[in-house]
């Protein structure tokens, strides 16, 4: 459907339960306040995260019984029902736009030529679950009519088809604003359900508007914590910035949903989309697909169907991570499993590679001589002494499942030591056609020594890397490190950015025959000095931009989702002929090399919304940041920014939603100057 009713749509997961009391609880720039989450009744449904198939990512309004049908058959023959995945779920546009002369919901008979029941029973048939979707308004976000009034009726039709799950959108709502209105219109759908006598998966979709994790324990089993997701980093890192602090909210029969799965639908990379699916896992999240299925790449039915990765989103305890450590960009993620074990992401949300570490005590186990560690990636078992560290790629993750059981850290003494791998050095910025050195290295976390050590190390196409030094060691003791030096030539006329530096280390346990092979992870920011003078950012190259719809644009508005599709940057009626047209959230990031000393420009949010649209402006220098609009709106008009730069490597533009969703926020930075010397 158009964007401008982009839906803020994907519900939150709730199964019919009964009232029960409200806590109470404030969420201030990512704290959650201490309080008591609202009592649910454990009606056996939703007691791990819901996972299965929703339309919607992939398909908008063009879902159909076929769609549905062949999903299920998917789901059986690639083995992801064995996986886990149980509901197929349709979404908006499954009816007509009126109800018949009794008052009921009317399928769509082109789209849906034997009903919802016959596709139920057909679902059902597959030994798989079905869901639908209704909306807690008078329409729902297409237009279709929604369930305000109507609670008892279709509630009964849903239950007579033979419904497993409901998603309950917030369009259309005719509400008065307040939380109790919110509560009223959701629980009178709770009711009728209920009523039926049928157990059906409620899921509540009112998209965080009224912390919906505050109260909606005791009225549904899930509920969404923020606006939709979009096939873009920017939208799925927002997302999970303000999903991580509402732990404490979830537990068997009632979770947070951060929104479906996008893995899958071309907007991230594979490295992205696997930091995407850990994250979700980690949180404890509905995992349901929402990419064609019938057209999925081995790639993605490999994230999707990574069953280490999914016993962590399923495992009975039901705790969802908490942020261990947080420095910058990188997190690290730690989960308490059923039997003691530990999950702990190493998680880096920036733009180049960095080493991430923690240690098993800090993750919460006990005090052993080692602890038996799964990689749930490369689905390799190692040992460690307790320190847990990795080089993590640029938007990767590194997941891993620690147990500390007393006979784990005896028997895990068969398993090759767990390597720390990365690269260090003066290349933080290379001028192309210039040569750095910098260096390797490979630091064993293991109790026994690493045998026949060997590395190797790759640059991009053109690229050149020459090993100055050894790569290689008979043998590497327990917490002793093998450091090469590699020289590193970058091509002349190689554009700005961050680029990859890729290799591998293998070697063999002490106690086993067996070669091992680990990743050699790092990365190389090539730097183009800016002139000197004064220049427009629109005529220089960044060396990494995040948007959160579409690309940013240069020397047009954000438009929509291709490149170039924008219109001349206006805000007020004023047109600026150069800058830089984003949407929330987004970062754009320039290498300076200590060479400038101000940045000024104009900031508001575009005309071409129509007057919707809510961000805040932030310039930040070396990871400080300099300067703040606050948060604007059109009507607000344009402001002006100016930022001090003298020595700055660094300096981001950086643009935040305003705390109320991305939907149309569209913000332009107009004339952004900069002078260098």
């Amino acid at each position: 459907m158009p964007r401008p009713v982009r839906r803020l749509l994907a519900c939150v997961t709730a199964a019919v339960v009964w009232s029960g009391g409200l806590g109470a609880v404030a969420v201030t720039a990512g704290v959650v306040a201490t309080a008591t989450p609202a009592a649910a009744l454990d009606n056996g449904l939703a007691t791990t995260p819901p996972m299965g198939f929703n339309d919607w990512n992939a398909f908008g309004c063009d879902v159909s019984e076929q769609l549905i049908e062949q999903t299920a058959d998917y789901f059986v023959t690639s083995g992801l029902k064995a996986a886990g995945y149980t509901y197929v779920n349709i979404d908006d546009c499954w009816m007509t736009h009126t109800r018949d002369a009794q008052g009921r919901l009317v399928p769509d008979p082109v789209k849906f030529p034997d009903g919802i029941k016959g596709t139920a029973d057909y679902v059902h048939s597959k030994g798989l679950k079905l869901g639908i979707y209704e909306d807690a308004g008078t329409a729902t976000c297409a237009g279709y009519p929604g369930s305000l009034g109507h609670e008892t009726t279709d509630a009964q039709s849903f239950a007579d088809w033979g419904v497993d799950y409901l998603k309950y959108d917030n369009c259309n709502n005719n509400s008065d604003g307040t939380r109790q209105d919110f509560i009223n219109r959701y629980s009178a759908m709770r009711d009728a359900l209920a009523a039926t006598g049928r157990p059906i998966v409620y899921s509540l979709c009112e998209w965080g508007q009224q912390n919906p994790w505050e109260w909606g324990a005791d009225i549904g089993n899930s509920w969404r914590t923020t606006g939709d997701i979009s096939d873009n980093w920017a939208s799925m890192l927002s997302i999970t910035k303000s999903n991580l602090p509402l732990a404490p909210y979830a537990g068997p029969g009632h979770w947070n949903d951060p929104d479906m799965l996008e893995v899958g639908n071309g907007g991230m990379t594979d490295t992205e989309y696997r930091s995407h699916f850990s994250l979700w896992s980690m949180m404890d999240s509905p995992l349901l697909i929402g990419t064609d299925l019938r057209k999925a790449t081995p790639e993605t039915l490999a994230i999707l169907g990574n069953k280490d990765v999914i016993a962590l989103d399923q495992d009975p305890l039901g705790a969802q991570a908490t942020v261990l450590a947080q420095t910058g960009d990188t997190y690290v993620l730690d989960k308490k499993l059923t039997g003691g074990d530990r999950a702990v992401a190493l998680f880096n949300s920036g733009d180049t590679a960095q080493r991430i570490s923690t240690t098993a005590t800090a993750a919460g186990l006990p005090k052993r001589a080692g602890y038996a560690v799964r990689d749930l990636w490369s689905h390799t078992d190692y040992q460690s002494s307790g320190t847990l560290a990795a080089t993590v790629p640029a938007h990767g993750t590194v997941l891993l499942r620690i147990s500390g059981s007393a006979l784990s850290a005896v028997t895990s003494l068969a398993n090759p030591p767990l390597l720390d791998t990365g690269v260090t050095g003066a290349a933080t910025h290379i001028q192309p056609g210039q040569t750095a050195q910098l260096s390797s290295y490979v630091t064993n976390l293991g109790t026994l020594p690493a045998t026949k050590v060997s590395v190797k190390l790759t640059a991009p196409g053109g690229w050149t890397v020459k090993p100055a030094g050894s790569g290689s060691s008979l043998l590497l003791l327990g917490g002793a490190s093998l450091k090469t030096p590699w020289k590193v030539t970058v091509p002349a006329g190689t554009a700005p950015g961050s680029y990859p530096l890729d290799g591998t280390v293998s070697y063999r346990a002490l106690l086993g025959k067996k070669t091992v092979t680990v990743p050699l992870t790092g990365s190389v920011t090539v730097f183009v000095p800016p002139p000197a003078g004064t220049s427009y950012l629109s005529d220089l190259g960044w060396t990494a931009a995040t948007n959160g719809w579409g690309p940013v644009e240069k020397d047009q508005s954000n438009g929509e989702t291709a490149a170039g599709d924008g219109h001349p940057i206006t805000i007020s009626g004023t047109v600026y002929a150069k800058g830089l047209g984003t949407n929330a959230p987004s970062t754009v990031t320039y290498e300076l090399g200590g060479l400038c000393s101000t940045l000024d420009t104009t900031v508001g949010v575009d005309d071409e919304k129509n007057g919707k649209g809510t961000v805040d402006f932030q310039i930040t220098a070396d990871g400080t940041k300099v300067a703040d609009s606050g948060v604007l709106d059109h009507a607000a008009g344009a402001r002006t920014l100016h930022a001090g730069l003298t020595g700055v490597q660094t300096v981001q533009l950086v643009v935040t939603d305003g705390g109320d969703g991305n939907d149309s926020d569209h913000a332009d930075w107009a004339d952004p100057r900069i002078t260098c010397s």
